[in-house]
C-alpha cells in the first residue's frame, strides 16, 4: 500500500496526462466524474492502518463496517462497509482494489496501464534496493513502511473531491491541478518521466518526445474540428432559424395592427431580444471564424495547441452563449435540431 501511494504521489501528473482527452477536460469533475486533482481515497478502515503505520511503523489492528442507522425504525440496520468507495476520487481503494477513475470511457486502457504499471514497478525496485542490501530485514521493513506512509500522506484524502476547500486544501499539499489537456502534455517529457521509461525499457527519449507531439497535434485538431463544425452549425442553422424567426414576429406584429389596436409590446419586445442576440451571434461567429483560419495557419507544436484552448475555446464558448439563450426563445418548430427536453423525453 504505500509503495502504491508513493507511486501516485510522485507520478501524479503522469497519471493525469495518462487520463488527458479533449473531452475528458470537460468531463474531470463533474457529476460522477472524479476532479483534475489526483488524490487517493483510502476510506475508513485503510485510512486507519495508515495512520497505525505512520505513529509505529506498523499496524496492530483494524477497524470494521459500522452500523449505517437508516433513521427508519421498521427496516433493521445495516453495516456500513468500512472501505465504502468515494465517488469524487480519482484513485479509490474499492474494498479489495485500487481503482483509477479517471479515464474517459471512449479513451484505451492502455496507456494508464503502461503508467501505472511502470511507476508502482519503480516504487517497488526502490523499496527493494533498501530491503536487499539491509543487514536487518524486519527493522528495514519497519523503517521504510513507516518512511513512505510518512512522506507520502499528502496524497491521501477522503473528503469530497468537488469542493472548493479541497482546491485550496491540494494547493497547499503540493499537489499538481491540471485541468487541461495542453497542461499535462509536458509531464510526458520531463526528466523525471524520461528516467522512469527509460529505466524500464518501456519508452525511450525520442518515442516520449514522439508522444508530446503527436498529442499536441491531436488535441489541436479535435478543437478545429469542433470549431469548424460549430460555424457551420451557427451559419447554416441556427441563424437562418433566427432570422425566420424574427420574420415571423415581424409579421404578427404587422397583422395585428392592421387587425385591430390591440397590444403588440409582447411581440416587440421579443423581436428586440432576438435580433440583439442574432446581431451578437452574427459577431460572435465572424470572430471564431477568423481564430479557427488563424490556428489552422500555425506551426503543430504547443503553441498551436495553446492557442486553440486560449483562444479558439473562448471564442467558441462566446458564440454558444447567444445562441443557448436563442433555444429557449425561438419557436420549437422552428429550431433546428432537437432540445435537451426532445432527447429526454420525446426521442
Amino acid at each position: 500500500m504505500t509503495c502504491i501511494l508513493k507511486a501516485v504521489d510522485i507520478h501524479a501528473d503522469l497519471l493525469r496526462e495518462a487520463a488527458a482527452d479533449v473531452g475528458n477536460d470537460h468531463r474531470l469533475g463533474a457529476n460522477e466524474a472524479p476532479p483534475a486533482i489526483i488524490s487517493v481515497y483510502l476510506g475508513e478502515q485503510l485510512e486507519d492502518v495508515l495512520k497505525q503505520l505512520i505513529s509505529t511503523g506498523e499496524a496492530t489492528h483494524s477497524i470494521t463496517g459500522s452500523i449505517l442507522e437508516t433513521g427508519v425504525k421498521t427496516l433493521p440496520d445495516f453495516m456500513k462497509d468500512a472501505t465504502d468507495r468515494n465517488r469524487t476520487s480519482p484513485f479509490a481503494f474499492t474494498g479489495n482494489k485500487f481503482e483509477f477513475r479517471m479515464i474517459g470511457s471512449q479513451d484505451s486502457i492502455a496507456q494508464a496501464n503502461i503508467v501505472l504499471n511502470t511507476i508502482v514497478a519503480e516504487a517497488f525496485a526502490q523499496a527493494c534496493d533498501v530491503l536487499e542490501g539491509s543487514s536487518d530485514f524486519e527493522l528495514a521493513l519497519h523503517d521504510l513502511i513507516k518512511k513512505n506512509a510518512t512522506d507520502h500522506k499528502r496524497i491521501v484524502f477522503n473528503g469530497n473531491g468537488y469542493s472548493d476547500e479541497w482546491v485550496e486544501e491540494a494547493l497547499r499539499r503540493g499537489l499538481p491541478n491540471i485541468t487541461s489537456m495542453v497542461d499535462a502534455i509536458p509531464s510526458l517529457n520531463t526528466e523525471k518521466a524520461v528516467r522512469l521509461f527509460e529505466k524500464f525499457g518501456v519508452f525511450t527519449r525520442a518515442e516520449l518526445d514522439s508522444r508530446v507531439e503527436i498529442e499536441y497535434e491531436t488535441y489541436a485538431k479535435k478543437i478545429n474540428i469542433e470549431a469548424r463544425s460549430m460555424i457551420d452549425i451557427a451559419g447554416k442553422q441556427i441563424i437562418p432559424a433566427v432570422i425566420k424567426y424574427t420574420s415571423a414576429l415581424a409579421g404578427s406584429i404587422n397583422a395585428v395592427r392592421s387587425a385591430c389596436a390591440a397590444n403588440v409590446s409582447v411581440q416587440e419586445s421579443l423581436l428586440i431580444e432576438v435580433s440583439e442576440l442574432l446581431a451578437e451571434t452574427k459577431g460572435a461567429l465572424a470572430k471564431l471564424e477568423e481564430l479557427a483560419n488563424q490556428g489552422s495557419a500555425m506551426a503543430e507544436g504547443r503553441e498551436q495547441a495553446v492557442f486553440y484552448r486560449d483562444e479558439v475555446m473562448a471564442a467558441m464558448q462566446a458564440l454558444r452563449s447567444p445562441v443557448d439563450r436563442l433555444e429557449m426563445m425561438v419557436d420549437k418548430d422552428i429550431w433546428p435540431m432537437p432540445s435537451y427536453g426532445d432527447l429526454i423525453f420525446e426521442v
